[in-house]
């Protein structure tokens, strides 16, 4: 009796350890230029924005300042202090005031569990910023990718 529910713990724990690390999309992900009312953007300038902004679903953006773009997406099984999100976005090459040449920039974010839904954008606040070509976002947790996306700044 006693080495049948030694047994069952040890399945038990290794079922919530196999969940705990497999985070997953669940349902569809949203993807485009979220939507902003103001026009007019002026170097360093950002607009605060509520966490229900709309996407006007596109994968074309306007290469302009304010223009904000990327995805939003449901993850299931997230526990903390499990392997954090790698956002990865690849650019067409932004160069920086210091003249280096970023084809890629890396974030890591740490899981939430309680947010009810996960952001990866980019948005143009400066003029160095806006550079034409194929974006292409992609999310991973470890090795594994969740989500990408690719857009044409234009």
């Amino acid at each position: 009796m006693l080495i049948r529910r030694a047994g069952a713990l040890a399945a038990l724990m290794l079922l919530w350890g196999t969940a705990a690390a497999e985070v997953r999309v669940q349902g569809p992900v949203e993807f485009g230029l979220f939507e902003n009312r103001h026009q007019e953007f002026q170097p360093g300038e950002r607009i605060l924005a509520q966490a229900g902004q709309n996407i006007q679903h596109t994968d074309q953006v306007p290469a302009k300042l304010g223009s904000k773009f990327g995805m939003r997406y449901k993850l299931e099984g997230k526990v903390a202090e499990d392997t954090p999100l790698t956002l990865l976005y690849f650019t067409p090459g932004v160069v920086t005031p210091d003249g280096k040449r970023h084809d890629k920039f890396e974030v890591v974010q740490k899981l939430v569990p309680g947010a009810a839904l996960d952001v990866m954008a980019y948005e143009f606040t400066e003029s160095h910023d806006v550079v034409p070509g194929q974006w292409h976002f992609m999310v991973f947790q470890g090795d594994r990718l969740l989500a990408e996306q690719r857009f044409t700044v234009r």
